[in-house]
């Protein structure tokens, strides 16, 4: 047994750590103040060992299991200086199900737009440049004409996310003005940002009508007076009311907006383009139909069900939209040379809508057939089998999730894999860590004691990777 002050004094100090062969490698190839610091820190953690082993157990004899041998802790040094040369944000695999995944970044970007990333990334290009004129252009002539002629309105602008659309929206044509929003429409969005929030920060007075549940055109129409700028009408998107329910339509709302010479705004969160039913999907409003209706803006992102990089996309009337681009804080919320170039790529393959669906991921996984799933799940569920014992691995049939606020209570067939993993080195919850910290990360679902696994979300290419990353996970 060895006592506390002998255990620090085995540390070895940070030069006699530089010298093993490990940490020499490393440093012929990473930056020296990154290795030393994962030096300096490997050597602090195991400081910080040897306190916690006798603070918790006023015992030292715990601490014999600690390998405090110069070759254990460069090991463990130089690890963690591959860590640290890596990326924070990292490419991982999506094995949870949930298709537009906030944390993970919403959704995967079309082949043609990655490419369309990568070219604009290495060269110049023309973002804000005429090349018929050789005058100086704007950001927005490159979506502005496939925006409209996809969803029939005047005009277009794109800022960097749809809570800046409604922001900058409001904030433009209701600045210091009343909008009327229904109390059913008050909803809270990803991060905590609220509409009424939202609405304050644009320098509107909001003005609440109806009931959580109930709400008509009476109610709107009550409020009106010379203060009032706007109604906005808000898609409940991530979230969905059922039973006792009445909601005003837009073509309604825009009615009376014409009666009262108000401007009607929608904001749609999650847009989309296409027909959900023609899918077996819950209907969704399009971007097109709103604007039919008689809205005069309408709002929604670029991502999520668009399957584009993150932006907030505003379509309508050509005067509204030219006052909307003149605002001094447009420039604050603009997009740069990557979301033009990703957006504008998946606009165009929305041109041809058997091509959005095949090339756009968010639309190929969502229409992905049950049994084109079950096929790959038993081919995972096969290639796990040698690891974990065919008795710890079945396919099962469960439910993939949208997420991303849109289509709250849809639930869509598919086949899981579930691994049971037996007694081992870890428990599974301690194996989900291990995944999610690997190279690559593994995001997946944990339910009692199995390891659920969708193919919904694992691309095929994927496929032998994933399984790669659990073998490696399981037997470290």
């Amino acid at each position: 047994m060895t006592d506390y002050q002998s255990l620090l004094r085995e540390l070895p100090a940070v030069d006699r750590l530089l010298h093993e062969p490990q940490i020499e490698e490393k440093l012929r190839r990473l930056p020296r103040r990154l290795v030393l610091q994962a030096v300096k820190d490997t050597i602090g953690s195991y400081r910080q060992k040897i306190n916690d082993y006798y603070l918790q157990n006023n015992s030292p004899a715990c601490t014999d299991r600690l390998d405090l041998s110069p070759a254990a802790l460069a090991e463990e040094a130089a690890d963690l200086a591959e860590k640290k040369a890596g990326s924070n944000l990292k490419s991982l695999i999506n094995a949870s199900g949930v298709i537009i995944h906030t944390n993970l970044g919403r959704v995967p970007l079309a082949s043609t737009a990655v490419e369309a990333l990568t070219d604009v990334a290495g060269s110049y290009n023309n973002l804000e440049l005429s090349l018929e004129t050789g005058e100086r252009g704007s950001r927005q002539e490159h979506l502005e004409t496939l925006l409209c002629d996809l969803s029939g309105a005047e005009a277009a602008v794109v800022l960097n996310n749809n809570a800046a659309a409604v922001f900058l929206a409001l904030n433009t044509l209701a600045g210091g003005r009343e909008v009327v929003v229904s109390r059913g429409q008050l909803v809270e969005i990803g991060g905590s940002f609220r509409i009424p929030e939202i609405m304050a920060a644009g320098g509107t007075r909001l003005v609440e009508v109806g009931t959580t549940n109930k709400t008509y055109l009476f109610d709107y129409e009550a409020v009106v007076n010379e203060n009032t700028a706007a109604f906005l009408k808000v898609h409940t998107s991530n979230y969905h009311m059922v039973g006792f329910t009445a909601e005003v339509s837009t073509a309604e709302l825009a009615v009376l907006a014409r009666e009262k010479n108000l401007l009607v705004i929608e904001d749609l969160g999650s847009g989309v383009f296409l027909d959900p039913t023609k899918y077996n999907l819950p209907p969704e409003p399009r971007i097109q139909d709103s604007i039919a209706a008689g809205a005069d803006l309408v709002t929604f992102s670029g991502d999520k069900m668009l399957g584009g990089p993150q932006a907030g996309i505003i379509v309508g009337r050509r005067n509204l939209v030219s006052l909307i681009r003149g605002n001094q804080l447009a420039r604050a919320l603009r997009v740069d040379k990557f979301t033009v170039a990703a957006l504008e790529a998946t606009l165009r393959l929305y041109l041809d809508e058997e091509t959005a669906v095949k090339e756009i991921p968010v639309w190929n996984i969502l229409t992905a057939v049950p049994e084109t799933l079950r096929r790959r799940a038993n081919s995972l569920a096969d290639s796990l089998s040698g690891l974990f014992g065919a008795d710890n691995v079945e396919v099962v049939k469960g439910v993939s999730k949208v997420g991303g606020g849109a289509f709250p209570t849809a639930e869509l067939p598919t086949y899981l894999v579930a691994v049971r993993p037996s007694a081992g080195n870890f428990s599974p919850p301690e194996l989900v860590a291990k995944l999610r910290q690997g190279n690559p990360p593994v995001i997946l679902r944990l339910q009692q004691d199995s390891l659920l696994f969708d193919p919904r979300t694992i691309r095929e290419d994927e496929e032998e990777v994933l399984v790669e990353a659990i073998r490696r996970a399981y037997r470290e």
